[in-house]
């Protein structure tokens, strides 16, 4: 069962009112993995400073529902993750094979380059493909299902294999070739956790590899196109899509890194989240037409993105009541608004019935997760799956969390069947 984190008490100053405890409040959330790993105490001590806190470098911590909501859709607000690495000192970022690949990815870029490739992906990424994956996605969540006996490691054998064999079909990704990108993914990604040079070198070491690969697997279509993402984003309907050589390989890095790793987290946070509660899981087993308003409670509860990094202010501003100086960086903590006690009743109880609010889980505005849909019908089809052939299922131990907060799930979580 999982444990609650208490804040330790050098977090805070004696002054537990004042903006300088909010500020180590937050400054031992970015740095101690303990807190990390369960950050929900913290998130409820910071709501009583309000929407939003002065983290230790000036930025504007925004932790109100409203206030995300509001400056999630707010252009004035853009990105800046160059500044961002430069400040962390990597002013050869560009140079560096990880940061460039996901850095340069459409979720770091203003209009009009996110205009730009937005348009051509969502283009390929529709809703009527998604839709048509539903087979397959009963099929893939049945045979994990075949598979799973005994103890075994649930993201290894469900939370990985699952999203990862989801869009590999829907990329292309020849099936003998996904086994090899779950610790490359993994290692690449770590550099949205954290930036230190041990990481970002391990994540080189990967980018290489996946870039290398998605590479040659784009030629492979441009020379004979299947029916699938990446042939739609290299030979498009209207046979030019404006993307380079790059941009397709980097829109294909990021879809296939979010299209597993964040639903990887959903579905391993969601079911510790269930077994912790087995009245509402009960609930999810006997009444499956509960799986949408589940889903979108699980994602609220136990989000596997918890923070949005790098937007500026490009000018003084007023964004939901809250001023923001020119050149004032922000950080969304997506984990804390979903679980804002003035917009949600009762934040700390899992509510598969509850209504109100979206979770704030996959953003908003222009850069609204293009995988939302994707990862919902997922969960969806998997969880009252999961419920109905293991009626025993339970944890064996508190697993392993992944190192960092921003993506917010387990690397081990060992269960029973």
């Amino acid at each position: 069962m999982r444990t609650t984190t208490t804040m330790k008490p050098e977090a805070t100053t004696r002054d537990e009112t004042g903006p300088q405890a909010a500020t180590e409040l937050v400054t031992a959330l970015l740095g101690d993995p303990e807190i990390q790993a369960d950050p929900y105490a913290a998130y409820r001590r910071m709501h009583a400073f309000g929407p939003a806190v002065t983290g230790p470098g000036g930025e504007l911590v925004i932790i109100g529902y409203r206030l995300a909501n509001a400056a999630v859709r707010d252009a004035r607000l853009t990105k800046q993750v160059g500044q961002m690495l430069e400040r962390m000192g990597y002013t050869d970022w560009r140079s560096r094979p990880s940061l460039r690949l996901f850095f340069t990815s459409l979720g770091h870029l203003n209009p009009p380059e996110h205009t730009r490739l937005r348009r051509v992906v969502s283009g390929a990424f529709t809703a009527r493909r998604v839709a048509a994956l539903r087979p397959a996605v009963e099929r893939i969540v049945a045979d994990a299902l075949d598979r799973l006996s005994g103890g075994c490691c649930f993201v290894d054998e469900f939370a990985y294999p699952v999203p990862v064999t989801v869009i590999g079909e829907l990329l292309g990704i020849p099936r003998a070739d996904r086994p090899m990108f779950q610790t490359l993914v993994r290692d690449w990604t770590g550099v949205v956790n954290a930036q230190d040079p041990t990481t970002v070198d391990k994540a080189d070491a990967a980018a290489v590899v996946i870039r290398d690969y998605l590479d040659d697997l784009a030629a492979q279509r441009r020379a004979r196109p299947l029916d699938d993402l990446m042939s739609a984003l290299v030979v498009p309907a209207d046979g030019d899509s404006g993307l380079s050589a790059e941009e397709v390989t980097t829109m294909a890095g990021l879809l296939w890194a979010a299209g597993f790793e964040t639903t990887t987290g959903l579905l391993s946070n969601g079911l510790v989240a269930l077994l912790d509660n087995p009245d509402q899981a009960d609930r999810l087993r006997t009444e499956p037409w509960l799986a949408e308003s589940a889903v979108e409670e699980l994602v609220r509860f136990d989000a596997p993105l918890q923070f949005l990094f790098a937007r500026t202010a490009e000018e003084d501003m007023v964004v939901a009541g809250q001023p923001i100086a020119a050149g004032q960086r922000t950080m969304l903590v997506l984990g804390a608004a979903n679980r804002d006690p003035g917009v949600f009743d009762e934040p700390d109880r899992l509510l598969l019935d509850r209504s109100g609010e979206p979770p704030m889980s996959f953003g908003g505005g222009m850069h609204y997760c293009l995988g939302a849909p994707l990862a919902r019908l997922e969960a969806q089809i998997a969880f009252p799956a999961l419920l109905r052939a293991f009626p025993k299922l339970s944890t064996t131990s508190p697993g392993t969390r992944r190192p960092g907060l921003a993506l917010h799930g387990y690397i081990r979580l060992p269960i029973s069947t």
